[in-house]
């Protein structure tokens, strides 16, 4: 996997992780935004978190690992994306960018993890 993908889907994850926490600091404090905020923020955190994790990794199927627990974060992220928009929520215009950027994110390591598994 090159090297300039690698750290462009890093900083991706970065910055989307800080524009989820800017979605989120100013949801209501009701108990169905504290449920979608603790769950929002954890999937949406762990993206970058496991990518940047995969560097520290001790051997390629650890890296791979990573990668794939940052794949299914991020379409976890986009399961909830898609109930605060669905629910009618969070306007759907705000929600949008998140969604078509986290699916890119998506694709991103997708990618990626086919390169690293030899399958592309």
């Amino acid at each position: 996997m090159s090297n300039v993908k690698s750290k462009n889907v890093k900083y991706r994850a970065y910055r989307f992780s800080l524009e989820i926490i800017n979605l989120v600091k100013d949801f209501p404090q009701n108990r169905i935004y504290l449920i979608f905020t603790n769950q929002l923020l954890r999937a949406a955190t762990s993206i970058g978190a496991n990518l940047i994790e995969a560097k520290a990794s001790s051997s390629k199927r650890d890296f791979i690992k990573f990668y794939e627990i940052a794949l299914k974060s991020c379409n976890e992220t986009i399961y909830w994306l898609y109930l605060l928009r669905d629910g009618k929520l969070v306007d759907e215009n705000k929600l949008k960018p998140l969604i078509e950027e986290a699916t890119e994110i998506s694709k991103m390591v997708g990618s990626s993890l086919l390169t690293l598994k030899g399958k592309k």
